[in-house]
C-alpha cells in the first residue's frame, strides 16, 4: 500500500509540474474567429454558431464548425484560412450550431484527430471513422496537445466539452455554448490547472438569464479572478451588454474575422 501512495504522488507532482512550469508562450498564440453572431471584419458572414481556429499551440486546432457549410467555407476563404493546417478538431457538443460545418470539412481534410464528448451517439461518432479521421471520446480532463485540456464533458441534459489552454499570461477558457453553466465551466478550468485565468471566450448562453442573474455571475467572474472576457454567440445581447459594462477595456469584442493574440490584449480595439 505504501508503495502504490509513493507511486500516486510521483505521478501527481509530475503532472502538477507539467502544469505549471511548462506553458504556451502568449505571444505564439493566434486565435481566429471562423464563425458567430456578429461580423467582425468586412466581407465575412455572420450566422447563428460558432467555430474558431487555434494557432500557436503544438498543434493546430479547429473548435467548433458552425452551423453552415457555406458560411463557414465562406468566412474560411475571405480569412484567407488554410483547412490543411488542422491537425486536431474539438466539437463542443451535438447541437448542428456547432457541428453544421464538421462532415463538409473532413471532406477536405480528415488527416486530423477528432475529440468528441462521450455521449455523442455512435452513428455521429461512426460517420466522423468513416471520412477516415481518428476519433477521440471525451468523459474525464484530458490533455489533446501540449498545454491544451479538454475541460472533460460536464453537463447533464445537455454534455459539453470547453477548452483550456495554459498560456504565460494565465487560462484561456473557449466555450461553445457552456450549456453545463459558465461559471462552473470556470471552476473546472481551475481544478485542472490551478492558475488565474487571463480570458473566457465564446457563447455563455444567457439570453434567459435576467439582469440580476447577470449581474450576479459577472460578479462570480470577478471573484474567480476572470481577467478579460468576450461574450458571444448564445451570451444574448443583455448580458453581453452587462458584460461589456463591468469589464470595459478587458471586454474583448468577438465576431467573425476577429483575430485574438493574447500576448497584445490590452484593451478594445
Amino acid at each position: 500500500m505504501k508503495s502504490v501512495l509513493i507511486l500516486l504522488f510521483s505521478l501527481t507532482s509530475i503532472f502538477i509540474g507539467v502544469c505549471i512550469s511548462s506553458t504556451l508562450e502568449a505571444s505564439s498564440i493566434e486565435i481566429t474567429i471562423l464563425y458567430d453572431n456578429y461580423v467582425f471584419v468586412e466581407g465575412t458572414e455572420a450566422d447563428w454558431g460558432f467555430s474558431c481556429i487555434i494557432k500557436g499551440t503544438e498543434k493546430t486546432i479547429l473548435f467548433d464548425t458552425g452551423t453552415r457549410s457555406s458560411t463557414l467555407f465562406h468566412n474560411i476563404d475571405k480569412l484567407k484560412v488554410n483547412t490543411k493546417d488542422v491537425e486536431l478538431v474539438a466539437i463542443s457538443h451535438l447541437h448542428r450550431d456547432h457541428t453544421g460545418g464538421l462532415f463538409s470539412f473532413l471532406e477536405k481534410n480528415n488527416k486530423v484527430t477528432t475529440y468528441l464528448p462521450v455521449s455523442f451517439p455512435a452513428a455521429f461518432e461512426g460517420r466522423v471513422k468513416k471520412s477516415e479521421a481518428k476519433v477521440v471520446s471525451v468523459s474525464k480532463p484530458v490533455e489533446i496537445c501540449k498545454n491544451v485540456f479538454s475541460t472533460g464533458e460536464m453537463g447533464t441534459q445537455i454534455k459539453e466539452q470547453s477548452l483550456i489552454l495554459n498560456t504565460s499570461k494565465g487560462l484561456v477558457v473557449i466555450t461553445g455554448c457552456a450549456h453545463p453553466g459558465i461559471v462552473d465551466i470556470v471552476k473546472r478550468a481551475k481544478e485542472v490547472i490551478d492558475k488565474n485565468i487571463y480570458l473566457v471566450f465564446g457563447g455563455f448562453h444567457l439570453m434567459e438569464k435576467s439582469e440580476v442573474e447577470v449581474k450576479d455571475i459577472i460578479s462570480q467572474f470577478k471573484d474567480l479572478g476572470v481577467e478579460k472576457v468576450g461574450a458571444t454567440h448564445c451570451t444574448g445581447e443583455r448580458a453581453i451588454k452587462l458584460f461589456k459594462k463591468a469589464y470595459g477595456d478587458n471586454f474583448v469584442q468577438m465576431g467573425v474575422g476577429r483575430v485574438i493574440k493574447i500576448s497584445e490584449l490590452i484593451k478594445n480595439p
